[in-house]
């Protein structure tokens, strides 16, 4: 079976604990222990701060690796070193060294693909590894690794059937991340940081949290991105983006004060804010007849209104929604934040988790359904001049597919 099939078939049930991925990990002669580490965890936003950590690190002479998920177009994009995704053959010789250790263990498919970036980075070299989180924390297979650093942007409505009930319990699970004495920063609010604040005081983790020890103090629009002032340390800098959402000045500050504890300097904070980038979060694509696609991959009802406000906050509307949701979802909370901002076509993935877009029609009274997403952007370019596709990162990445000339990725088969 070619090696990505046979990882693909890995995916499933999510089985908690620690012990395969650290097993996985000692077998391969610890590769996570080669060099320094980041952990962004949180409910959203945490791919935008870890990508604009791992900018701002290289721009501070760092060779840095990137560890993400989930990808867009191909599952290459996950790990990095220095921008450039892990070429074909090396994530495939990888993957093949990794299998019959991977077997033996029964290792899961999130466990198999962070055991490859860690060893990956192992063997390039790199000065410093920055791990976004899969799902929670605590039982995570980035968790194996030991952080010099932790990072929880926020606690949100997502995943609740594994981490909740309560926010209180996501948040528990998301400060899995901390640990003794190592610097901990967050941007989360009510229940969830009292949550956060408990952990970090019982473990003894100083915790930095957005609005006390560095605070924002204004969000501009611009013409293509964001300008943000951020106060730290008595401090204030002005700094520019070209990502779009005044929801990203958070994660970019949370970035900025991570690089200065990683002893970033300012330039350095500066020249990594203004070149990151993360696809599938608001990004801007031309269209033919002056027209825009807009791609955002809003999966939970936080992350809905935070497109709602950024498309309101760059004067971005009227504009048509393309929607698709997975089905475990909270369908109801996300068809009340895209109330009211235009035409909606509904549509589906390529994935048994989708949900069947005729029995959202309830939810969004008018809409109209086209199965097919590449067909269901076109027919909403009918409806307005600008067209929004988000409700799930896959749903994205099986536009970029289709933009690109591929076929919906068999990752589900």
């Amino acid at each position: 079976m070619d090696p990505l099939a046979w990882l693909y078939a890995r995916q499933g049930e999510v089985k908690p604990g620690l012990e395969r991925i650290q097993a996985l990990l000692a077998r391969l002669g610890n590769p996570q222990e080669a060099y320094p580490v980041a952990l962004i965890g949180g409910t959203n936003g945490k791919g935008t701060t870890a990508r604009a950590l791992a900018a701002i690190l290289e721009e501070a002479g760092l060779r840095v690796g990137l560890y993400t998920s989930p990808h867009l177009v191909d599952f290459q994009e996950r790990i990095s070193v220095q921008g450039q995704a892990i070429p074909k053959d090396r994530l495939l010789v990888l993957l093949e060294e990794v299998r019959p250790l991977a077997e033996a263990l029964e290792a899961s498919f999130f466990e198999v693909a962070t055991a490859v970036a860690l060893l990956h980075f192992a063997r390039e070299g790199v000065g410093f590894a920055v791990l976004e989180v899969g799902l929670g924390g605590r039982f995570d297979a980035t968790n194996a690794a030991e952080p010099q650093l932790s990072v929880v942007t926020n606690i949100g409505h997502d995943h609740l059937e594994i981490l909740g009930p309560t926010l209180r319990d996501v948040a528990r699970e998301k400060a899995g991340i901390f640990r003794k004495g190592v610097p901990a920063l967050t941007a989360a609010r009510g229940e969830g940081l009292e949550e956060l604040r408990e952990r970090a005081r019982a473990m003894g983790t100083p915790l930095w949290v957005l609005g006390e020890e560095f605070s924002l103090l204004g969000v501009e629009a611009l013409g293509e991105g964001l300008a943000f002032r951020l106060r730290i340390r008595g401090e204030e800098r002005t700094f520019r983006t070209r990502l779009l959402g005044p929801h990203q000045a958070e994660n970019l500050a949370l970035a900025a004060v991570s690089g200065r504890l990683l002893g970033a300097g300012w330039e350095a904070v500066e020249k990594g804010l203004l070149r990151a980038e993360n696809p599938g979060r608001l990004e801007r694509l031309p269209w033919p007849g002056g027209k825009e696609l807009l791609l955002d991959g809003a999966h939970n009802p936080e992350g809905a209104w935070a497109l709602r406000e950024a498309l309101h906050f760059h004067g971005l509307l009227p504009a048509a929604l393309v929607l698709a949701f997975s089905r475990e979802k909270d369908h109801r909370a996300m068809a009340k934040a895209f109330k009211g901002l235009g035409p909606v076509v509904l549509t589906r993935y390529a994935s048994p988790r989708s949900q069947d877009p005729h029995t959202l029609l309830p939810l969004f009274p008018g809409a109209l359904v086209e199965e097919e997403p590449l067909k269901a952007v076109e027919r909403a370019f009918t409806l307005e001049n600008r067209v929004v596709v988000a409700g799930s990162l896959y749903l994205v990445g099986e536009v970029k597919r289709a933009l690109l000339g591929l076929p919906p990725e068999e990752r589900w088969q």
